[in-house]
């Protein structure tokens, strides 16, 4: 099953691209590149999904 998660996308005075996934608290992630943000941040997904399921 396909899920679909909306992101907030913004850049940091550093210049860093940092994420956050609506709907998962706590789930974000960052990094230089978009493609590498996005990247990132499927694994923070995958990461908080399987931490719910095992509690």
């Amino acid at each position: 099953m396909v899920r679909k998660y909306a992101l907030i996308v913004e850049k940091d005075s550093d210049g860093w691209l940092v994420s956050e996934v609506l709907g998962l608290p706590g789930c974000h992630s960052q990094a230089k590149t978009m493609d590498e943000l996005i990247k990132r941040t499927k694994e923070a997904i995958h990461s908080y999904l399987k931490a719910e399921c095992n509690n």
